[in-house]
């Protein structure tokens, strides 16, 4: 097998897009369930003069909620995984030949004989030994390194597009028009939302897409109740 046959079949695992991709798929879910229930909530309320007011401000504001809470969130993760590499690089400072059988019971744990072990150990050591503790002890590897601002930037693009996608119910003729319009938009954002996710993952296409609908629904149902009560108590 070719290094360029090799290359192009570690491009088909789905490990380097788990960043951006959770983001970017919970941005989406989030805009439209969120935009949409607090739509729903705002129409089975009676309050139609406030509805595309409503959905606008929902949407501004959810989608900067999302980017600071990603952003926050990763960057969080890159701070742990940075003092964990310092920590690292201070104990193979201190105890190197400590470092090194430390990692040999790592590949020995793995299923590789103590003589190998230790014969690939010594190699790793001689070649980078805080990349090998970094990825066989820590787990961490450059391809699935958190990005905040790619995160941020996939959640609130992603969150600005779904919640759109009910908005646009916003603009039926009548009240109860208007509440069934941003239901049935939303029910079919989830759907795509749901295979698309699931498409880029790589995983089947069924299960993610019907847990993706019914979480939806039931926000949305809620939500309405929460209105309905509202209106009935003349809040």
């Amino acid at each position: 097998m070719s290094l360029e046959e090799i290359y192009r079949r570690n491009l088909e695992h789905r490990t380097h897009r788990a960043g951006w991709l959770r983001a970017a798929v919970l941005g989406a879910n989030d805009g439209l369930v969120s935009t949409a229930s607090l739509m729903i909530g705002v129409a089975a309320a009676g309050k139609n003069d406030f509805l595309i007011t409503a959905g606008l401000a929902g949407i501004s504001a959810g989608a900067m909620s999302m980017a600071v809470g990603e952003y926050v969130s990763v960057r969080s993760q890159n701070d742990v995984e940075e003092s964990d590499r310092l920590l690292e690089i201070a104990h193979l400072a201190a105890d190197p030949e400590g470092e090194l059988l430390e990692l040999q019971h790592i590949y020995i744990d793995r299923g590789l004989s103590p003589e190998l072990a230790l014969t690939v150990a010594t190699e790793m050591h001689k070649k980078d030994p805080l990349a090998a503790h970094l990825r066989d002890e820590l787990g961490q590897h450059p391809h699935t390194k958190a990005r905040p601002v790619q995160a941020a930037i996939a959640s609130a693009s992603s969150f600005i597009v779904g919640g759109f996608v009910p908005f646009l119910g916003a603009f039926a003729p009548t009240l109860g028009a208007k509440a069934w319009s941003i239901v049935a938009f939303t029910v079919a954002g989830l759907v795509i939302t749901g295979i698309v996710s699931a498409r880029t993952a790589g995983s089947k296409i069924l299960v993610p897409t019907v847990r993706v609908i019914l979480g939806g629904c039931l926000g949305m149902l809620i939500t309405a109740v929460i209105g309905q009560i509202a209106n009935v108590s003349g809040i």
